[in-house]
């Protein structure tokens, strides 16, 4: 059970670096802040993946075929997935984009199952549906809270394309090294990183280089996404190589609280009494996952 204190872990580096990305958006675009986390995470993940592979005695790489074809399918996915969470976020609020995010617990579930072989209990099937119910009920706008176009379709689909990257990732993992899944994983997220940072730095040079210049421009800011991105990665893969992805995702809902808090101190953003609740009742979905 050592995978759920490693979420929680990761979902607190996570929350760090979405909003180190949020508030560079502005200039740089949800395509150009995707970037932050990926080039200025890479120095990160290689000296983790380093240092990972030197403590851990024994440890043989498997760069296979599988492995190679898991990195590139997660990879692209979880681009797309980042760019519509920071535009999910842009419009509506860092803690409802979070939360919209989590959307992912279901598909991670449910592509577990279908296309990966995860074995899910009822239990752990009950919980994900309570704990869906719950953030339909903390997402869904309201009052003083302002959702944009699109801003709901954007943060489901982060969430549907997160799940789907995470069991790439877990795949990924256990073809490299499943016998020692924390060095495994801090060498996949190296991996996966310089594939996205090569792609997107190419992209953005071709079409958007004004993207491009204003994410080096805010270097400052994005030298600590970069940390909390490649540090949060590798607990998640590490997490992920430990655990099917379905129970993963439902510990990682932790990142709705711990993002309310930082939305409300950094963004100067409040939840509901209501959405207060649902996050309870989310809760409970959670461990009922997580134990199930």
């Amino acid at each position: 059970m050592i995978w759920i204190p490693i979420t929680v872990a990761a979902t607190a580096f996570q929350v760090a670096r979405n909003a180190a990305q949020r508030s560079i958006m502005g200039e740089a675009g949800p395509w150009g802040a995707t970037l932050v986390r990926f080039l200025f995470g890479l120095p990160f993940a290689t000296l983790f993946a380093a240092i990972a592979w030197l403590v851990t005695p024994g440890a043989t790489a498997h760069a296979s075929l599988p492995f190679w074809i898991a990195c590139v399918a997660g990879a692209g996915l979880q681009i797309a997935a980042t760019a519509a969470l920071l535009t999910a976020m842009q419009r509506s609020s860092f803690a409802l984009g979070t939360a919209m995010q989590q959307s992912g617990l279901p598909f991670a579930l449910i592509w577990g199952v279908l296309f990966f072989g995860d074995h899910v209990g009822p239990v752990a099937w009950a919980g994900g549906l309570i704990a869906t119910l719950g953030l339909a009920i903390l997402t869904w706008p309201r009052g003083e809270v302002v959702m944009r176009k699109d801003a709901v379709w954007a943060g489901l689909g982060s969430g549907a394309i997160f799940a789907l990257s995470a069991n790439c990732f877990r795949q990924a993992s256990l073809a490299f090294e499943p016998a020692h899944p924390a060095a495994s994983a801090f060498v996949t997220v190296m991996v996966v990183q310089a594939i996205q940072t090569l792609a997107l730095t190419s992209y953005l040079a071709w079409r958007d280089r004004a993207a491009l210049k204003a994410v080096i421009a805010a270097w400052r800011q994005s030298l600590g996404a970069g940390f909390c991105g490649a540090a949060a990665s590798g607990l998640w893969f590490t997490a992920m190589t430990l655990s099917p992805v379905g129970p993963v995702r439902a510990v990682g809902v932790v990142e709705m609280p711990i993002a309310a808090i930082a939305g409300r101190r950094l963004f100067k953003e409040r939840l509901t009494p209501l959405q207060v609740v649902a996050g309870l009742v989310t809760a409970v979905g959670v461990v009922m996952a997580a134990l199930g």
